[in-house]
């Protein structure tokens, strides 16, 4: 059963390491045309963003829901990164102990 656990714990790490780059992706991506670097316009811009806002938003609608109205600043991807560093934190801590 133990080694069940352990790739379960890793399998799960993984994931949020994922998720980290794609919200990380998501970020720059928003930045970059909001500033007008780069345009939806072109199919591949579009179907990255398309792909990182289908990922990344169910995550960050209730984050966006629970914190303050900043106005033009979005905060919610930078406590979702915080969220995922402790969850990441909590999976090596209690595997490292556990077992």
């Amino acid at each position: 059963m133990q080694p069940l656990v352990v790739t379960l714990f890793e399998l799960v790490y993984i994931v949020l390491d994922l998720f980290k780059w794609v919200l990380l992706i998501s970020v720059i991506l928003s930045w970059l045309i909001a500033f007008s670097v780069i345009n939806t316009r072109n199919r591949f811009v579009y179907m990255i963003s398309d792909f990182t806002y289908r990922v990344t938003e169910p995550v960050l609608r209730p984050i966006r829901g629970i914190l303050p109205n900043l106005g033009g600043i979005d905060l919610s991807p930078i406590v979702a990164l915080l969220l995922v560093w402790f969850l990441q934190s909590l999976i090596v801590r209690y595997g490292m102990y556990a077992f």
